[in-house]
């Protein structure tokens, strides 16, 4: 597996891709190019170099180790998938709420970092889903607080632009309109801080990052047994890249196949990840 190697923020990439656009502008297309580009080759899986954005705060899927290294499950599979393709893997931690213009101008290949699919389908082309997620609600151990209907009143936080937040204003918005508050934080580590603090009565997020912060401290929360939603974790792309997404969950089956799907679970199973919410078949 090759090595995964830390780089600057990318800011400075951005402003490059931008000031290429910008120069692109007043351009016209070649005289012998045809106007109708919607047939052309999906070449998206020529790539020597696969670059992941993810949030760095976003554990177990992606964060900071001990050893200041990046590391992860998600991020271990995406080196896995690089590595068996010939590709070499750039990690880059990224600004959640800029993801979207760094992967138009090909800042980063790849969004892979626990990102739900549910909603997003218009806006990205998907990998096949590969893991089992839901939105829960997280609370003190001690708050009394014992199902949803308790939140009336509350003041409940989650991340911003994130899939809780979108059941929030969704589907589940007649429940969030019983909140005191919704609050919305830049990352869930902060967010949990928050609550363990008494800041906020309640966090809404990913079911991985409540297994993981109850694994890491299961006297201090519980989560709520009623789900705000089911849905999956998919590798979101630049839409229209469907041969790089197909490239990627076939490479992720044969992983799957082989074994090495189990020992990553296994690997960061005291961080809450379960193979048995693996459904990539």
């Amino acid at each position: 597996m090759k090595k995964n190697r830390l780089f600057a923020p990318i800011a400075a990439t951005v402003a490059f891709a931008g000031a290429l656009a910008l120069a692109a502008c007043g351009g016209s297309p070649a005289a012998d190019e045809p106007a109708d580009t919607a047939t052309a080759e999906d070449t998206s899986a020529d790539i020597a170099t696969f670059t992941v954005g993810f949030d760095q705060s976003y554990p177990p899927y992606g964060y900071v180790g001990d050893d200041g290294e990046f590391t992860g499950f998600d991020l271990d599979l995406a080196a896995e998938v690089a590595d068996r393709n010939g590709w070499e893997i750039e990690l880059e931690p990224i600004d959640w709420d800029a993801k979207d213009t760094l992967l138009d101008s090909g800042a980063i290949t790849c969004i892979w970092n626990g990102f739900t699919m549910e909603g997003r389908e218009e806006d990205y082309t998907f990998s096949s889903p590969y893991m089992l997620n839901g939105q829960v609600v997280v609370v003190k151990a001690d708050s009394g607080i014992e199902n949803l209907e308790d939140l009336a009143g509350k003041t409940v936080i989650t991340q911003v632009d994130s899939a809780a937040l979108d059941v929030l204003e969704g589907d589940q918005a007649e429940l969030a309109a019983t909140f005191a508050s919704l609050e919305q934080i830049g990352d869930y580590n902060t967010a949990f801080m928050q609550l363990e603090s008494g800041a906020v009565d309640a966090v809404a997020c990913d079911l991985s990052i409540a297994e993981y912060q109850m694994a890491a401290k299961p006297d201090a929360y519980v989560q709520l047994p009623d789900m705000l939603s089911e849905e999956h974790y998919a590798v979101g792309f630049k839409k229209g890249s469907q041969e790089l997404a197909d490239t990627v969950t076939d490479t992720l089956r044969e992983m799957d196949e082989d074994g090495t799907v189990k020992e990553l679970c296994d690997k960061y199973a005291e961080y809450g990840i379960s193979y048995e919410n693996w459904v990539l078949e």
